[in-house]
């Protein structure tokens, strides 16, 4: 009988590993590794990108949509079209990750952007347009690739955490409240330029 809850328990210890190293490589591939150690990103939003009709909090942590259009300057940095927002911060190089809280309600997107990412007109919310993002649109969980992705989630996260590795050019999203994987634009998706945090609101 011991012998066998023995075998019982290195049968789930090496379930337990290889589960443990498959994680590893989704949400940090190149772990135990040469690779860098994934810095957490202190994300603040940058106003001079904000839509005129997104709220920022004064700390510049949150944003909301509101319901009349502030009078801001039309710079060239401000998106005119879409109720878009970048993070101040930009990564060129290393792995870097940050926490979105998404709550409920209206439509979102999170991912990230490239410096160049075109601010007024049409732009294509894809790779193509310099975008790798997630969404909530109209009921559905999509990965916005170009055609999108369906997700068919179990359900819908509450916090979404963002792992950039600009080394790889490899964007992961991972559901923060159980750490399962949502979608990974795969190495080599992300360009060689400076990357900033992404939000559609």
């Amino acid at each position: 009988d011991l012998q066998r809850e023995l075998g019982k328990r290195d049968t789930e210890i090496n379930d337990l590993q290889r589960e443990l190293g498959w994680r590893r490589n989704i949400v940090c591939p190149g772990l135990g590794s040469t690779a860098p150690p994934v810095q957490e990103a202190n994300v603040t939003l940058d106003p001079d990108t904000a839509h005129p009709k997104l709220v920022l909090s004064e700390d510049r942590k949150s944003v909301r949509w509101g319901h009349t259009r502030l009078d801001l300057p039309n710079n060239p940095e401000r998106f005119g079209s879409w109720p878009c927002v970048l993070g101040c911060e930009g990564f060129t190089s290393g792995r870097h990750c940050w926490e979105v809280e998404v709550g409920g309600g209206r439509d979102w997107a999170v991912g990230v952007a490239r410096e160049s990412v075109g601010r007024k007109g049409g732009i294509s919310l894809s790779p193509e347009g310099g975008i790798w993002a997630v969404r909530w649109w109209l009921g559905q969980f999509q990965a916005l690739t170009s055609p999108v992705t369906p997700l068919p989630l179990s359900r819908v996260p509450s916090r979404i955490r963002v792992c950039l590795d600009c080394d790889r050019g490899q964007v992961t999203f991972i559901d923060a409240g159980d750490e399962a994987p949502i979608f990974t634009f795969p190495p080599g998706s992300v360009p060689g330029e400076r990357i900033r945090p992404w939000l559609w609101v």
